[in-house]
């Protein structure tokens, strides 16, 4: 049967795919540590909460099989694809509900982290609006969310394994270089479109204002305390 190679994944997706697990890891690590690295936990909180809104902009106006409008999948096509009658590009529609999932946890994650504290020196960075005791209960669903994290990276992981060794069908390269290989045959595949510079610039900006916001940048500093007489 012959092949051709086919482009499906722009580099913004695969940049944001790497640098998500890179940072989730991170995450984990300087959590999971605790003391002095809880400020770096923070940070890289915040570095996620960027890339997030990336993503959620990316996936309305990037190319072609990182919008949500391609992959986010109907009953018919989970019907489909549980059948073995699902052929396409990009996520098939277990895998796209698989993305919609960790993207749904992270999200959900990094809101409770900015609004968390851990007791003792740390506070997220969006800490001050609200109550103490509003502060605590997020900080406790911030910390109860690790499991539904580990479990989902799990599957994720586990089903490109499966897909590797079982279906023989490598999911990492594509993300990697971009490109599939396809049948000839698939007449009906076309290369991913769309996503240019534009509409690189116009997620970069609203990922930056996102940030702006996250860091609390726009909080007041309180006054300094009143000298004693």
């Amino acid at each position: 049967m012959s092949l051709r190679k086919l482009y499906v994944w722009d580099l913004p997706t695969r940049l944001f795919h790497w640098l998500a697990a890179i940072l989730i890891v991170a995450a984990y690590i300087t959590g999971g540590i605790g003391g002095e690295f809880i400020v770096c936990h923070g940070r890289v909180g915040i570095a996620i909460t960027g890339l997030l809104a990336f993503r959620l902009v990316w996936g309305v106006i990037g190319s072609t099989y990182a919008r949500f409008a391609d992959f986010v999948p109907g009953p018919a096509h989970l019907w489909a694809h549980l059948r073995g009658h699902w052929s396409g590009l990009g996520h098939n529609p277990l895998g796209a509900l698989s993305v919609l999932a960790l993207l749904g946890v992270m999200i959900y994650q990094v809101l409770t982290g900015l609004f968390a504290n851990d007791d003792i020196a740390f506070s997220g960075p969006l800490r001050t609006l609200v109550s103490a005791d509003t502060s605590n209960w997020l900080s406790s669903l911030h910390r109860q969310n690790y499991w539904p994290i580990l479990l989902l990276v799990a599957l994720h992981v586990g089903a490109v394994l499966f897909y590797a060794l079982v279906k023989k069908d490598n999911l990492v390269g594509p993300m990697i270089t971009g490109h599939k290989l396809v049948a000839e045959a698939e007449a009906e595949a076309k290369p991913a479109q769309g996503g240019g510079a534009v509409a690189f610039l116009i997620a970069l900006a609203i990922a930056a204002g996102v940030l702006y916001l996250a860091t609390g940048s726009f909080i007041e500093a309180p006054p300094p305390p009143v000298a004693p007489w």
